[in-house]
């Protein structure tokens, strides 16, 4: 028997893999939480699979469901929105699993920062202007960030910003990368990704926290900061180019 933790996705019902679909269909019992996982996406679970909401449940609750339903001869499936690899508290139910000797696979997802992108129809890494992307968050009361992972250090780098779990600390976050991006560095916010409710701000980093204020976003978005937000005037990609194919042709030729 195998425990599947499986990306549901940012939000919308159909952007789980096909991978993941498959699997919700197979799996007798599916552990889910009831406020991030699109209700329509439990559609693909078998007629008469246990349902189980975790949204209220303590880490030890949920590993003894999946326990129990693994020693009762059952596949099942742990649905966490997202992409399990980020910010879905897999680590510590996969310890415990381990010590269960409990098998289990990881199914991937489409991350939020993903679907964010794609509903500001832009690319996150633009030639000339900007190839990397830092993915973090900033501390709070469950999760304190570990040492030199504080924003301001991690802004020193200057590189573009996908901030998750981060949308009630606008203040914080323009006092920490102002410093460094600018106060005028373009900021692109993305709250519910991919779902009905989808909203976005476009706005100078100095005038997030008032726009988040106005919109009343305090959560479930990703707040992005980086000059390739705003790029206009950048060269072409070689993936593409005329020298490419040329080159690609001439090695066929001497091949």
């Amino acid at each position: 028997m195998t425990v599947y933790f499986i990306g549901a996705g940012p939000g919308a019902a159909d952007l789980i893999t096909l991978r993941g679909a498959t699997l919700l269909s197979q799996c007798s019992t599916c552990l889910y939480a009831g406020s991030l996982v699109p209700a329509e996406m439990l559609e693909h679970c078998p007629p008469d699979a246990t349902l189980i909401n975790t949204a209220k449940m303590p880490l030890s609750q949920i590993i003894e469901h999946i326990v129990s339903a693994d020693r009762s001869g059952h596949d099942v499936a742990r649905l966490h929105s997202g992409d399990p690899s980020l910010y879905s508290a897999v680590a510590e139910q996969v310890r415990l699993l381990e010590q269960h000797g409990v098998a289990y696979q990881i199914v991937p997802g489409v991350p939020a920062f993903s679907a964010a992108a794609a509903a500001l129809g832009q690319e996150l890494t633009v030639p000339g202007v900007g190839q990397s992307l830092l993915i973090t968050r900033v501390s709070t009361l469950s999760t304190d960030m570990p040492k030199g992972e504080q924003l301001a250090e991690l802004a020193r780098t200057g590189v573009t910003m996908a901030l998750h779990l981060a949308a009630h600390q606008a203040e914080q976050i323009t006092d920490a990368l102002g410093p460094h991006y600018g106060f005028d560095c373009p900021v692109a916010v993305v709250a519910f990704a991919s779902r009905d409710n989808q909203q976005i701000i476009r706005c100078a980093l100095r005038e997030l926290p008032g726009r988040l204020a106005q919109a009343d976003v305090r959560r479930t978005a990703v707040i992005f900061v980086g000059r390739v937000l705003a790029a206009e005037h950048f060269p072409d990609s070689y993936l593409y180019s005329s020298a490419r194919m040329t080159k690609l042709r001439d090695d066929d030729v001497s091949s």
